[in-house]
């Protein structure tokens, strides 16, 4: 894996990383968004664009949210790798830790 998807992104979803990511590995889920690690090509373009400050690099992920490191990769152990984002759209399902998070925890 090479970036990940972190806390933030729940129920937030701005997509400018989308945008940015120049292989369309960028998937959204009912509740965030997440990075297929097999398409990404480790560019980065997707981290500075982020206005919650979600995307890290593998190494980088802050300690309190090392489990979605995990949950990115999960999210894809039934979908595998699709080859882009864009012909699949909104997959209503989430990993299973962002799954359990309470709604709207990003929302003050």
């Amino acid at each position: 894996m090479t970036y990940v998807i972190a806390e933030p992104c729940v129920d937030v979803k701005d997509k400018s990383c989308i945008e940015e990511c120049p292989v369309d590995c960028i998937y959204e889920g009912e509740r965030m968004l997440y990075i297929q690690p097999d398409e990404c090509v480790d560019c980065g373009a997707c981290e500075p664009v982020c206005p919650v400050e979600a995307i890290f690099y593998e190494d980088d992920v802050p300690e309190e949210w090392n489990d979605f490191t995990g949950a990115n990769a999960e999210f894809f152990d039934d979908l595998g790798s699709p080859g882009g984002a864009a012909k699949l759209g909104l997959i209503p399902q989430d990993a299973p830790v962002v799954a359990a998070l309470p709604a709207d925890i990003n929302k003050e």
